[in-house]
């Protein structure tokens, strides 16, 4: 009968504990709202989050993305058609001073009408610079064009206002190249050449070399400035053969290859995790300081970082251009790269002695070079460019779709 007694005790100061006023019942019921009803109802829209619903929204959100970009492309159309000329001479987009500090080069194709995705990138360009003024006044347009054909309107179009280069001289054929070349090595040879162009017309201190669907974010030239002319001039980051100003939004979340990420994950543990522990100590009445509370707390905002999307908080850096990281870049993509004019002539020579293929392209010759070469390279985040363009230049896409 005592031993029965006992046993019923225990029970019922064990269920005692895990009464609804427990702290380890009201984490369960915080971390099962957080995690099945809150955050999933919040994030089911978000592109890049674990929670989105991608069978409910990708076509869809597709489908208004194309829309978008079309009445973005023609917006871009009348903007040039209306620029009025200089007294009938050439009027130039934008004139840097006899020897620019950052060419800005953009390379482009004929791809896929009334899109007008140049258009787009160049009258951002010129809208951003114009807004930033004498502070840009090193500052120089350079359009690249490597259509083989003689039909790309845009690249025409834009030779009225910005300099041009034109690899294929404007007939169809005069490839200037062996017309088998994989499309993967001629886009190689096409980065090659306008990046040993700009360096020939205009002997920068840096190129910026950006593919005709990648539009600037509003803060890139502030950024660009301090991070090349502040943040560069520190020892590790000084050398450095390139830097990348995007990174795919699918690619950015902390379980990835990376390990600077996982150092930042656990950091976000640790600043968020003590906050939060106060918070509920404080409004659920409890006294003095709970490690295993803090712990749960960490883990906690970890998950919820991770779950709703890292490029989401990364957006917070905005708010500044000191608030911008600079880590270690990774093997993809290549919208916007910017190079120092020797890292550039090294680069030239480096991609002359790879052949690229399909499964390795430009983007993946460049960094098999960081080991190769010994070479440092470096990534900003958040991105300061948009990918706008939903068709390869390299590969047939009959279904263009945002993932």
């Amino acid at each position: 009968m005592t031993t029965s007694t006992s046993q019923a005790a225990m029970l019922l100061r064990r269920l005692r504990r895990l009464s609804w006023g427990s702290t380890a019942v009201q984490l369960f019921i915080l971390t099962v709202v957080t995690f099945g009803l809150l955050a999933p109802l919040a994030c089911h829209r978000l592109l890049h989050s674990y929670f989105y619903l991608r069978h409910w929204h990708l076509n869809q959100m597709s489908q208004e993305f194309l829309q978008q970009s079309l009445k973005e492309g023609e917006a871009a159309l009348h903007y040039f058609e209306e620029l009025p000329s200089a007294n009938g001479s050439v009027p130039i987009v934008w004139q840097a001073t006899p020897r620019p500090w950052l060419v800005i080069t953009i390379i482009t194709v004929d791809r896929q009408p009334g899109f007008h995705y140049v258009l787009q990138v160049v009258s951002q360009f010129h809208r951003l610079l114009q807004q930033c003024g004498p502070q840009c006044e090193g500052h120089q347009l350079f359009l690249c064009n490597v259509e083989r054909s003689v039909s790309h309107f845009d690249a025409k179009l834009l030779s009225k206002y910005v300099p041009v280069a034109n690899r294929y001289e404007g007939t169809e054929d005069d490839y200037g190249d062996d017309p088998s070349t994989n499309s993967f090595e001629k886009e190689k040879q096409d980065y090659v050449y306008c990046l040993e162009s700009s360096l020939q017309t205009y002997n920068p201190d840096y190129v910026l070399m950006v593919e005709d669907d990648a539009i600037p974010e509003e803060q890139i030239f502030p950024v660009l400035e301090h991070l090349l002319r502040a943040r560069f001039s520190e020892p590790h980051l000084q050398d450095a053969l390139y830097l990348k100003l995007y990174h795919p939004e699918r690619l950015q979340h902390y379980i990835n290859p990376e390990p600077m990420r996982i150092l930042e994950w656990v950091g976000v543990g640790m600043l968020l995790g003590p906050v939060l522990t106060w918070i509920y100590m404080k409004f659920a009445c409890r006294p003095g300081f709970s490690w295993p509370v803090m712990l749960f707390f960490s883990l906690y905002s970890m998950g919820l970082v991770e779950l709703v999307g890292r490029h989401y908080f990364l957006e917070l850096r905005r708010l500044s251009p000191s608030l911008y990281s600079v880590v270690p870049a990774s093997e993809c993509c290549t919208p916007a790269m910017l190079f120092p004019a020797p890292a550039a002539r090294r680069t030239l020579t480096y991609l002359s002695q790879v052949y690229c293929h399909k499964g390795f392209g430009k983007d993946m010759a460049l960094y098999s070079l960081l080991r190769a070469k010994g070479e440092r390279a470096y990534v900003v985040e958040p991105n300061l460019v948009k990918h706008i363009g939903l068709f390869s230049s390299l590969r047939y896409n009959f279904h263009p779709s945002l993932l």
